[in-house]
């Protein structure tokens, strides 16, 4: 697992949330293939931040990222903001949560796809 890797699966995740509510929303197949497009990357960066990894470490990386990225998209794009102090003091502990896991910047093996057969179930 790395930033990388968790990055790419937030970005996934938000493309993937994107395209299927404005497919709940309004139909049409560029919104669902879009946001079917999206989990399926979600599903790929899963499957590769969890090699190597603990299913703990991955979801408190994959949920403070997340909740970085789109709390500033959310003030960025929408230009949203935060009615206390403590709510930005918040979002900076999230930060901080996330420099205490040690996520490395990059993998530090090479991933491999599973084998569909062959393991033992």
């Amino acid at each position: 697992m790395s930033f990388v890797d968790i990055g790419a699966l937030t970005l996934f995740e938000i493309a993937g949330d994107f395209g299927f509510q404005r497919f709940a929303n309004g139909g049409g197949i560029i919104p669902f293939v879009f946001g079917t497009t999206g989990y399926i990357g979600v599903i790929y960066f899963l499957i590769k931040s969890l090699q190597g990894s603990t299913i703990l470490l991955v979801n408190g990386a994959w949920d403070g990222i997340s909740a970085i990225i789109e709390s500033v998209a959310a003030m960025i794009i929408l230009g949203e903001r935060f009615n206390s102090i403590y709510q930005y003091l918040g979002l900076t502990f999230i930060i901080i949560g996330l420099f205490f896991l040690k996520i490395p910047l990059h993998r530090k093996k090479k991933f491999r796809f599973p084998k569909f057969f062959g393991y033992p179930v």
